[in-house]
């Protein structure tokens, strides 16, 4: 069900036995990220319960759903490059279907995130599968 970008990102996993190379590899993913659009920086982008900043902007057009997002720490902005290639591209139909955390798990992501960072990534997932639900309705 994951997209071809997120398998890439799988098969780099393969490749990087050390945890500490697939953290910054996931640092990596986030640094390649466009910056979020200040403007797009308000209260009803932001993400509670995650320790530092996050917004999430999702854009659904022809039924298609992607959104771009930004945090303060480097990690967690390489969550959301992560999330976005789990998510974008996707109908937004099938967006509530993805078993993110079980996809999260195929990059080992879940045994090396502290509780604050896990939390905050249950929190971003929980955001973009509402906001697909809604979507769909």
């Amino acid at each position: 069900m994951a997209s071809a970008a997120f398998e890439e990102i799988v098969e780099d996993f393969e490749f990087l036995e050390d945890w500490e190379d697939r953290y910054r590899h996931v640092i990596d993913q986030g640094k390649a990220m466009e910056p979020l659009d200040d403007a797009l920086k308000v209260p009803a982008t932001k993400v509670d319960g995650c320790a530092s900043q996050v917004w999430l902007h999702p854009v659904i057009e022809d039924g298609v759903f992607h959104f771009d997002g930004e945090s303060d720490a480097m990690i967690v902005r390489g969550l959301i490059a992560v999330l976005r290639a789990l998510y974008n591209g996707l109908p937004v139909s099938e967006v509530t279907a993805v078993d993110a955390r079980a996809e999260m798990a195929r990059l080992g992501l879940n045994d090396h995130l502290s509780a604050q960072r896990s939390n905050g990534l249950t929190a971003m997932i929980q955001r973009i599968q509402e906001t697909a639900a809604a979507a769909s309705n």
